[in-house]
């Protein structure tokens, strides 16, 4: 466990989160680099009997210093944006791993992909492959690509991460795919090598994994006798965080096994997964202020200096997060000043929905600090400057060491791409 008490305080691996933000101040993000580290060896000894490859999905968190590290393990990049595209070359990742997803690519974003030379296009629409293959005709570039199938499978999630069903934006209809893949094939400057999916996020439950992935091997094997060339299947990613990645694993591995018993002259092909929250999410914190400690009739508040402008999830999705005291008290009946009390914690931002948790257990003082858990995914990524308040930093831990790979922002960094203008009268 990377995040641990040593003498009543919170330590990132071998680093005080007191010392931290004594340093830095807060709100604060806090990574653990081990922690990344290992949920991405677990994807990728969970798959270890089959072909396959690990695309991180950088909306997840797009910080470089931690696309880096996941560059360093090996992983390619699923994006969905011109400047995810910007990103992951930045740090100098190969452009054969990097998938370009999303349903509404621009003309200047599939031209900057077509110039990389990406490893594919996961199309969401015809119009949109019409697009491409306009592009890729007029720079003389074969675009290889690979349709995102919609196999209208519920799940047990919130709806608006909810993007298999038959009435999701994404995706094309499983019932049409052939028909695409066959008019895509007679295209002059496409190439279709793959075929996509992505159910949906935070699935604690394997069958809509298990689901999918037949479907998309049903798609596969009526492809194949058609002659083309697929040699990927990309199940997404979604995996929730209670679910273990080895089970989740094994139940891939026996789809496809059984999979190639009954179909053994199938040739091969590459297993791609996109895990984001998966891989971050447990590998970092948002560590946050008390600056009071405020009573309403039967209510209490503890209001911090983290809100819904810090870490989005719980006001946009109702999102659980564990939250924990930084400096834990096991002898609070000494001390007056601390009272265990249900606290609702909230934020500095003037809207009703600005809170990160509802009705928590705590003991807590000001000026003390708390520490929101599995914050690592789709924290800063959401992240704005609502309420002109300055996004945290970022903080990477390498056991015993630190570093910044995000710096502190200055009040007059929030406008200093504006303008004043005066008008004549």
């Amino acid at each position: 466990m990377s995040f641990s008490y040593k003498n009543k305080f919170l330590f990132a691996e071998a680093v005080s989160i007191r010392a931290l933000v004594e340093q830095y101040g807060s709100p604060l993000y806090v990574y653990s680099k081990q922690m990344l580290c290992e949920a991405y060896q677990q994807f990728s000894k969970a798959l270890s009997g089959i072909p396959h490859h690990i695309h991180y999905a950088v909306k997840a968190n797009p910080n470089l210093g931690i696309l880096s590290e996941l560059n360093h393990l090996g992983a390619g990049f699923d994006i969905v944006s011109g400047g995810e595209l910007a990103r992951v070359l930045e740090i100098g990742a190969p452009t054969s791993h990097i998938i370009f997803s999303g349903v509404g690519k621009s003309p200047q974003e599939i031209t900057e992909a077509l110039l990389s030379s990406i490893g594919c296009f996961q199309v969401e629409s015809w119009p949109e492959l019409e697009r491409i293959q306009s592009i890729a005709a007029r720079l003389n570039i074969v675009a290889p690509v690979a349709f995102r199938v919609n196999p209208d499978i519920a799940i047990d999630s919130h709806p608006y991460i909810s993007t298999g069903l038959r009435e999701s934006k994404f995706g094309i209809p499983f019932e049409m795919a052939l028909g695409y893949y066959l008019q895509a094939a007679r295209l002059s400057h496409i190439a279709p090598i793959g075929i996509a999916c992505h159910i949906g996020s935070n699935i604690n439950n394997l069958a809509p994994f298990d689901q999918a992935l037949e479907k998309l091997l049903d798609l596969f094997k009526q492809l194949l006798k058609h002659n083309l060339a697929i040699r990927y299947l990309n199940l997404g990613g979604g995996l929730g965080l209670t679910t273990p990645i080895q089970a989740y694993g094994q139940a891939i591995q026996s789809r496809i096994q059984d999979f190639k018993q009954a179909y053994p002259d199938m040739p091969q092909f590459t297993l791609i997964l996109e895990p984001g929250r998966a891989l971050i999410a447990k590998a970092g914190i948002l560590v946050t202020k008390i600056e009071y400690l405020k009573t309403m009739d039967q209510k209490q508040f503890c209001i911090v200096d983290a809100g819904m402008n810090t870490l989005m999830r719980p006001a946009l999705y109702d999102a659980y997060h564990e939250i924990i005291p930084v400096y834990q008290d096991q002898e609070q009946e000494q001390d007056p000043n601390r009272i265990a009390q249900i606290y609702d914690i909230v934020g500095p931002i003037c809207e009703s929905g600005d809170f990160l948790g509802k009705e928590r257990p705590l003991s807590v003082r000001m000026g003390e600090y708390l520490a929101i858990l599995s914050a690592g995914a789709y924290g800063m990524s959401m992240a704005s400057h609502y309420n002109s308040r300055p996004l945290p930093m970022e903080i990477l831990v390498d056991k015993q060491t630190h570093c910044v790979i995000r710096a502190q922002e200055s009040y007059r960094d929030l406008f200093a791409k504006e303008h004043l203008i005066h008008l004549l009268k």
